[in-house]
């Protein structure tokens, strides 16, 4: 989710429970293509879930991975 200024909202104000990749990559600190080689390897550290053929990345997952451990 952006705001106008086309930063993203603090991650403790997300409620929905998937981002999209490029949200998912702006709170982890990675480039979107890096998040999409790790679910096409599945080898990252969290997975994402496909809904309708498009990543998404559990919230609970990359809070989890932030707080220093995995999910």
């Amino acid at each position: 989710m952006q705001t106008a200024s086309n930063q993203f909202i603090p991650l403790e104000k997300i409620t929905r429970p998937n981002l999209t990749t490029e949200e998912a990559a702006f709170f982890l600190n990675r480039q979107p293509q890096t998040l999409r080689a790790w679910a096409c390897l599945e080898h990252g550290p969290i997975r994402p879930v496909r809904i309708s053929g498009r990543l998404a990345w559990p919230l609970a997952g990359i809070r989890a991975l932030l707080a220093g451990g995995e999910k």
